[in-house]
């Protein structure tokens, strides 16, 4: 399996489990010059962007997904967000905005276990 098959089977897992908690998916692999977003949620008056990240276990020992997310893709994510929101037409005094991460490792059954963190990184950056 590629990296890119992967990556999606991982990205199903995360759009199914939000699902299954009441989020109804508006968007996924959302493309502009510079950025991608994986996944664009919605759960009652909040928009998540979902960006998703992870890997094999049996290729990384100890670790989590999350190490993978630095301030320049931090950066892309965002101005990615802004774009998609401008294009969508979404007003943000009726929608909060979040910034979660998925971050999903396969285990040795070829499960994924999954870290799910809901507001991440704000506009500005910081964790």
């Amino acid at each position: 399996m590629n990296t890119r098959q992967y990556g999606a089977q991982a990205e199903e897992f995360t759009a199914k489990w939000l699902e299954e908690r009441g989020y109804t998916i508006l968007d996924r692999n959302f493309f502009m010059r510079g950025g991608e977003l994986d996944i664009i949620a919605q759960i009652e008056d909040t928009i998540a962007f979902v960006e998703v990240r992870s890997w094999d276990r049996t290729f990384w020992d100890g670790g989590t997904p999350l190490e993978t997310i630095g301030p320049e893709k931090i950066k892309h994510i965002i101005k990615t967000a802004l774009y998609y929101i401008q294009k969508k037409r979404i007003c943000l005094q009726t929608y909060n905005i979040r910034f979660d991460v998925a971050a999903l490792v396969r285990n040795g059954s070829g499960d994924f276990e999954m870290d799910y963190l809901e507001a991440a990184f704000d506009t500005d950056g910081s964790h």
